[in-house]
């Protein structure tokens, strides 16, 4: 199950989605899981209950910046992200082992 969830999303606009939904949470996942597989690894890793999942693919953009040299081109990760709905007295708490 740990496979499954490579790390969770703290960003800004996660947070806020957090906030003002509540109990909402983001996951960059591998992008063979399903849904049935993510709700199982969330439960498991952190011990709640999940209502809903919702998953979306991001593919990767291409990024080129001028250098003195020259320019550089490349291209950032495409990855797949799942938004967590838990129960509305849970709560998952990213920032205890830190």
């Amino acid at each position: 199950m740990k496979d499954i969830i490579m790390k969770p999303l703290i960003t800004e606009k996660m947070t806020t989605v957090t906030e003002k939904k509540g109990n909402r949470y983001g996951f960059v996942v591998v992008k063979s899981a399903t849904k049935e597989e993510i709700k199982e690894a969330v439960q498991e890793l952190y011990s709640v209950d999940v209502v809903s999942v919702n998953t979306m693919v991001y593919a990767g953009k291409n990024k080129s910046r001028g250098t003195r040299s020259g320019f550089i081109t490349g291209r950032t990760k495409a990855f797949k992200k799942a938004i967590v709905t838990l129960k509305s007295d849970q709560v998952i708490d990213f920032y205890s082992n830190v």
